[in-house]
């Protein structure tokens, strides 16, 4: 869900640049907002930690966002917009990393 849910926003940003230039492409903004939001929703309802899953989401977004655009619209990729996607995955990794942290159940409750 949460695969589907990074693509959708990516087709929504993508779509968002294309609505500059042809209106009709707004109706696919909303839909894949519309669509990334609900399933990042029922992602986080499965049970994922949500700063697991925004973390993810987010930086999967900006990765493929910048890599497609650059293909799609001719936007520059730089090396320091590549090296900037690399820090931003090592980022979402130690957090996810650290959200598991020894010696304590992640499921259990604090009473």
């Amino acid at each position: 869900m949460l695969g589907v849910a990074i693509v959708s926003e990516v087709v929504a940003t993508l779509s968002l640049r294309a609505a500059l230039d042809h209106r009709a492409w707004f109706l696919l903004v909303a839909a894949g907002y519309l669509a990334a939001f609900v399933l990042l929703a029922a992602v986080l309802a499965a049970g994922m930690p949500v700063g697991v899953a925004y973390g993810i989401w987010a930086a999967s977004g900006v990765a493929l966002t910048a890599v497609l655009a650059s293909f799609v619209f001719d936007d520059p990729f730089t090396l320091p917009m590549g090296l900037g996607i690399v820090l931003v995955i090592a980022g979402v990794l130690l957090v996810e990393l650290g959200s598991h942290a020894p010696g304590r159940d992640p499921h259990e409750v604090a009473s």
